[in-house]
């Protein structure tokens, strides 16, 4: 996940804990979804062909990338796979634009094709470390797929390669997306209802 991702009014939320599944709205149904990763499998296999490494960046992505995982199968790719954990620290809601391994990848990268996987880009900042990192340590080339795309929150001159869906400043949760840690069970992507 792009750590400078906003967080929702606290005030306005109890504890996510007990809160009945109706207090998700629906944004883009487990349909939808799937629909849209096959088709990014498909870009993707065509493009980068069928040996590649893929680097999720964890947690938010693990659904997305499974998946992803599965239908590039179909497409006749045989990726290694690994994964990083990445943090943004700073006060309050705010990121000090400093961003930190808190888990590596143990894979060498040098010569490899890397779809470098996340769920959410907003600032950009992590992503553009991780990107910079991969190419340092050697990657051939490093294309960058997201789940979710949200343009105006853009702080760091990046640009995702392949995305699924591109929305507005809406706090997600769902399909690997959390609030408090819950939430990342349900098979699609909604926000939350403050009634």
């Amino acid at each position: 996940m792009d750590k400078d991702r906003q967080q929702p009014n606290k005030q306005a939320l109890a504890r996510p804990h007990g809160r009945p599944l109706d207090a998700v709205e629906m944004m883009y149904s487990a349909t939808e979804i799937g629909d849209r990763v096959s088709a990014l499998a498909a870009d993707i296999a065509d493009a980068m062909g069928p040996d590649i490494m893929v680097v999720a960046v964890l947690k938010g992505s693990f659904v997305f990338t499974a998946d992803l995982l599965r239908a590039l199968h179909h497409h006749g790719v045989h990726p290694r796979i690994d994964f990083m954990t990445l943090s943004s620290y700073g006060t309050g809601t705010e990121s000090s634009g400093e961003v930190v391994i808190t888990r590596d990848i143990t894979d060498d990268v040098r010569g490899a094709r890397i779809l470098l996987i996340d769920d959410i880009l907003e600032s950009g900042r992590t992503l553009a470390f991780a990107r910079v990192l991969l190419q340092e340590r050697g990657a051939e080339m490093v294309r960058l797929c997201v789940l979710l795309d949200k343009p105006e929150k853009r702080k760091a001159d990046l640009e995702a390669d392949y995305v699924g869906f591109s929305i507005g400043d809406a706090f997600v949760v769902g399909y690997g997306l959390d609030y408090a840690h819950y939430y990342r069970e349900l098979p699609f992507i909604g926000t939350i209802t403050t009634d």
